[in-house]
């Protein structure tokens, strides 16, 4: 039982990591994107559902840990379930915005990215320092 408990540690840190990866690769694209109807469309066909994959995939993970531990809910955990619930409210946020951005109008992309970049950049940072806290104990 020990070694599935570690297991899951194990991959819930790879989870972790990669939702850090795919948030520095959607600002990553936004950042160097120009035309707006390129970026919806990549992030429709491809960034999107690879956000919702892996995050699905951190959110699976811990909650098969909390299992695991008896549904014990410590500081740590209940952190991370705010954290998780911030992350898809911001997520929204930012794909509600962009879906209702429209390709004819000028700078709509422009106005955009800010808001885009700095929803990612508070991820980013939610996701490190936590990360950073558990990685730690």
């Amino acid at each position: 039982m020990n070694e599935m408990y570690t297991m899951g540690l194990s991959l819930h840190s790879v989870g972790a990591v990669a939702i850090l990866a795919v948030i520095f690769l959607n600002l990553f694209i936004l950042i160097s994107s120009q035309d707006l109807k390129k970026y919806k469309r990549r992030m429709s066909i491809i960034l999107n559902p690879l956000s919702a994959t892996i995050l699905g995939f951190g959110i699976f993970t811990g909650v098969i840990m909390m299992a695991a531990k008896r549904l014990d809910f410590t500081i740590e955990n209940i952190a991370m379930i705010l954290i998780s619930v911030v992350f898809i409210v911001l997520e929204v946020k930012r794909l509600s915005a962009l879906r209702y951005l429209s390709v004819k109008k000028e700078r709509a992309f422009e106005a955009y990215k800010p808001l885009a970049r700095t929803i990612l950049q508070i991820e980013f940072g939610m996701v490190l320092i936590i990360s950073i806290w558990m990685w730690l104990i």
